[in-house]
């Protein structure tokens, strides 16, 4: 079982360098005009393409983001209620709330919900 584990390891490490390696090597990058335009197209852009971006929607984002994933993981949670006791499901899925909870807390504290600065 151990040099079956190890035989997978070594040819997985392998092959990640091998991947890594072959990426340096055929790496081909050309900055030209059209590249470092906008638009790959060639048309030049009427207007400035690469407006300012307001910090409070990519805090906001980012958030959202945090927040939204945690919530994926409420999933295995409620899944797991069917094979435990609902003591140890309610301690787990309180003890995640209120962790989340805290997270909000911090980040409100934090100013980063704060639209005013």
């Amino acid at each position: 079982m151990l040099s079956i584990s190890l035989s997978t390891a070594l040819i997985t490490l392998i092959m990640i360098i091998l991947v890594m390696v072959l990426n340096l090597i055929s790496k081909k990058t050309f900055m030209d005009r059209e590249k470092s335009s906008p638009f790959e197209c060639g048309f030049d852009p009427k207007t400035s393409a690469r407006l300012p971006f307001s910090i409070q929607f990519f805090l906001i984002a980012v958030i959202f983001v945090i927040f939204d994933v945690e919530i994926a993981l409420l999933i295995p949670i409620i899944k797991s209620m069917m094979s435990s006791n609902t003591i140890s499901f309610s301690f787990m899925s309180s003890a995640f709330i209120i962790i989340l909870i805290m997270g909000l807390i911090h980040e409100w504290k934090q100013g980063a919900l704060n639209w005013k600065n």
